[in-house]
């Protein structure tokens, strides 16, 4: 390390490189700041999983006519209707300032605004944000899913989580452990990324005589962080001692043919049904992207993402009317998994907040606005279409911050929400 200190200096221990938080004490250079972690108190076990159809959701077929709990059940819900008491329907409501049309996937869960523009990063979403404070208490902190590409979890510093599109693949990961070489390489490398942390603090620990004031509180946050991370590390050692789950189920065969995506989807949806009931994640994010083909669905001769932009031609919304309505289905079944599922104080849905629904409020025309979302179990008091203005949208955001509350976070702050949602609870 040079004598010249920066603003944002690299401490470089073990040959990794850390940086620093933003100290006013010194020169201006241009670098990330560390991230700062918050603390894992113990809280019930509940979970969320939020789902995201990429090519939007036809609004006329899922929206009730009617407001409140005595709605007739849209074409969409009929395919759930079982789960009547147990889901929210919502309408009018929105990410403030979020358009960009398909661009849009990268703001579901964090409701950053202009996903779409130049100068655009990104920044927590929801499942992070939870799996930050309690992801700890699984061996699997999250998972991001994707039926192909890009998925919807984004940690603090903005950078995308890679996702996993195999279903055999999750399965490997939560139940199948690796060779004696394997785990004892990983856990090296997770003595090696204590070691590192450790080394980074006695770099730090010279800083102290050239800050001032306010700069030593900054830097005694980061110090908290980095300990954080070293506990972190801890943990995921301790799990690495631990032997995997059992679970008396086959391991899945991928479906090649990615057109067969209702089969596709009906594998992802067995092994996260594993995940939560073997405790093994409680946070989990799920984008079916659509595809750029004709799916294998009886009915359906014309191409998905045509079909989305049906520019309401009847014809087409015909054909998507089926294959959303097979989508419905798949998540049915889902939910049905989770209702099947006990637990110590009732379902495994009553525990699992399941978010469902899409960034595109009409996928014809790219629209952001009046995004279609559903939201079922976690113990809420369902059975109701929430309602607000088609013209001037509620923000979607506040019900980010009811999902966290239900987990036992104390926070009334994420993204650009305002407060918890009216009339949800």
């Amino acid at each position: 390390m040079t004598n010249q200190l920066h603003r944002r200096s690299l401490l470089r221990a073990a040959g990794v490189a850390i940086a620093l938080p933003l100290l006013e004490s010194l020169p201006v250079k241009e670098s990330k700041a560390a991230d700062a972690v918050a603390g894992t108190p113990e809280k019930p076990r509940r979970r969320i999983v939020a789902i995201n159809v990429g090519l939007g959701l036809h609004a006329p077929n899922l929206t009730p006519q009617q407001a409140g709990r005595n709605y007739e059940l849209s074409p969409y819900l009929q395919e759930i209707a079982e789960f009547r008491d147990q889901f929210t329907v919502l309408s009018g409501v929105s990410h403030p300032e979020v358009g960009g049309g398909h661009s849009s996937y990268k703001s579901y869960l964090t409701c950053a605004p202009h996903p779409n523009s130049a100068g655009f990063r990104n920044t927590i979403s929801l499942d992070q944000f939870a799996a930050a404070e309690l992801g700890s208490e699984t061996r699997f902190a999250s998972l991001s899913l994707s039926s192909s590409g890009p998925g919807l979890s984004w940690s603090r510093s903005g950078v995308e989580i890679p996702t996993i599109t195999r279903p055999s693949q999750v399965f490997k990961k939560l139940f199948v452990a690796g060779k004696a070489d394997e785990q004892a390489r990983q856990m090296q490398a997770l003595r090696d990324g204590q070691s590192v942390l450790d080394a980074v603090m006695d770099k730090t620990r010279q800083l102290g005589a050239k800050l001032s004031g306010r700069d030593r509180e900054k830097l005694a946050q980061y110090y908290e962080s980095v300990r954080e991370a070293e506990r972190r590390l801890s943990r995921a050692e301790a799990w690495e001692h631990k032997p995997k789950p059992v679970v008396d189920v086959k391991p899945p065969v991928d479906e090649p043919d990615n057109k067969k995506m209702l089969e596709q989807t009906r594998l992802m949806y067995d092994v996260m049904h594993l995940a939560l009931d073997t405790d093994s994640t409680r946070f989990m994010t799920y984008n079916i992207a659509g595809m750029n083909a004709v799916p294998v669905i009886p009915g359906v001769d014309s191409d998905y993402h045509n079909l989305s932009h049906h520019g309401k031609d009847p014809a087409k919304i015909e054909q998507l009317t089926i294959v959303e309505r097979s989508l419905f289905a798949e998540l049915g079944r889902f939910l049905k998994k989770l209702k099947e599922s006990e637990e110590t104080a009732g379902t495994l849905l009553d525990e699992t907040m399941v978010m469902f629904g899409s960034n595109l409020g009409n996928a014809s025309s790219h629209d952001t606005s009046n995004m279609p979302i559903l939201l079922a179990g976690g113990g809420f008091q369902h059975g109701q279409h929430l309602a607000f203005d088609h013209d001037n949208n509620y923000p979607l955001p506040n019900l980010f911050i009811n999902m966290l509350q239900r987990l036992g976070l104390e926070t009334d702050a994420f993204g650009t929400a305002t407060g918890t949602m009216r009339d949800f609870a």
